[in-house]
């Protein structure tokens, strides 16, 4: 058992220690985020668990992304917690829509629906993420 699961009854900060959501409704605190490096090694911890996994994880931005993300495996929901920011998806058939959010209020991002943010100001955003397989490209 990893040092993160041992200590489960303790309060964290999201924004620095993740969570996974894994089989048998599970809960296993993560890590601290290090950079993008952090996904594969998260992808080790958990990849046993599969399309059932769940990575809940907390951003800030203050800029617009620079790139798009796609989650094959399912559904991605995004809270917007703080500020505002508008999520742009492109459906398999290439058509757009944008979803503007603010705070408090939440998207779905749905399997295989290519995504991307537009940050006007300060944002932070939670999101619960089915992460096997995610793809990424520029923008």
């Amino acid at each position: 058992m990893t040092e993160p699961e041992r200590r489960t009854g303790e309060a964290r900060r999201l924004a620095n220690s993740f969570v996974h959501l894994g089989l048998g409704a599970s809960a296993v605190p993560q890590p601290g985020f290090s950079g993008l490096e952090w996904y594969a090694d998260y992808g080790a911890r958990h990849g046993a668990d599969g399309r059932e996994g769940r990575l809940v994880s907390q951003h800030s931005f203050t800029e617009s992304w620079d790139s798009w993300e796609m989650h094959p495996a399912g559904s991605e929901v995004v809270i917007c917690t703080e500020g505002e920011m508008r999520l742009i998806q492109e459906f398999p058939d290439r058509h757009c829509e944008e979803v503007a959010l603010a705070t408090g209020e939440y998207a779905i991002n749905p399997p295989g629906v290519w995504h991307t943010a537009d940050i006007e100001g300060p944002a932070t955003a939670i999101f619960i993420t089915a992460g096997e397989g995610t793809e990424h490209r520029p923008r």
